[in-house]
């Protein structure tokens, strides 16, 4: 990906933030506010990944989704345009495909294998909410610098994982996920913030920020009792967001820099 010389440093984003049971709203507003603290990037904002004209002409992509799932031409577009060399910032649901089995469990079918194995991984269960410890997998990584192991009061993923990720924050559960078909889980360490190379690209993958208000829940309840803001009620949450909008964008920064390098030099 490069910022092209016409367009004088702007940074093309694209959002995409949908779904169901999180509120939405809350995080898509928050994740503006963010991209709103570099004045290059304009945004575009989606519920789904189906606009592929707008993953193509997209610089780097931020997405925040639960239970959308692309089609297959959005899949295609999606790992072919992270092969070029595209960075993608995802988050929470992002790789969750949720629905209710005839066994009245929640199941995760195998339904959109090439936007999970861009992804890196597909979420498959999670216990019951509540505090866990995050611990740093990777101190040394540039991501990682600076953090210290911090508790959240988040969904704890559990998923099944595809290639080779370097994991930079992961954390450690074993016992039951009651409710999904995949309900008992074997103590292991599980990652909680990775990055996974596909071709010339990359994604970046968090899978904290869990979030719901009371209305996120219908038709299935009429209206849930508390206003859950998990991780996002953590500092560490947004030193980790806003470093990854800075990853997303490294390789541009770098390009630019080259530029302006060569273009002192040829001064001198």
């Amino acid at each position: 990906m490069s910022i092209h010389e016409n367009r004088a440093g702007r940074i093309n984003c694209l959002l995409i933030a949908g779904g169901v049971w999180h509120d939405i709203d809350h995080a898509r507003l928050e994740l503006l506010k963010l991209l709103s603290e570099d004045e290059r990037f304009r945004v575009r904002v989606f519920e789904d990944y189906e606009n592929i004209q707008a993953i193509e002409e997209a610089d780097f992509i931020v997405s925040y989704t639960c239970n959308v799932v692309p089609s297959l031409g959005a899949q295609e577009a999606l790992k072919a345009w992270v092969e070029r060399g595209g960075r993608w910032y995802a988050l929470h649901g992002t790789n969750s495909i949720i629905r209710l089995m005839s066994s009245g469990l929640y199941g995760t079918p195998d339904w959109a294998p090439l936007f999970v194995e861009t992804l890196g991984s597909m979420f498959r269960s999670h216990p019951p909410i509540a505090p866990y410890t995050v611990s740093v997998a990777d101190p040394d990584h540039p991501l990682a610098q600076g953090i210290e192991p911090f508790e959240s009061d988040d969904e704890l993923y559990l998923m099944k994982t595809y290639g080779d990720l370097h994991v930079i924050l992961d954390t450690e559960y074993g016992g039951k996920a009651e409710g999904f078909e995949e309900d008992e889980w074997e103590h292991a360490r599980h990652p909680v913030f990775y990055t996974h190379k596909v071709g010339d690209g990359e994604v970046l993958y968090l899978t904290l920020g869990h979030c719901r208000h009371h209305h996120d829940m219908q038709p299935m309840l009429d209206f849930w009792p508390t206003m859950d803001r998990g991780s996002w009620d953590l500092p560490v949450f947004y030193q980790l967001l806003r470093r990854g909008i800075q990853w997303a964008i490294e390789p541009m920064d770098k390009e630019t820099a080259d530029a302006l390098a060569k273009a002192r030099a040829a001064v001198e």
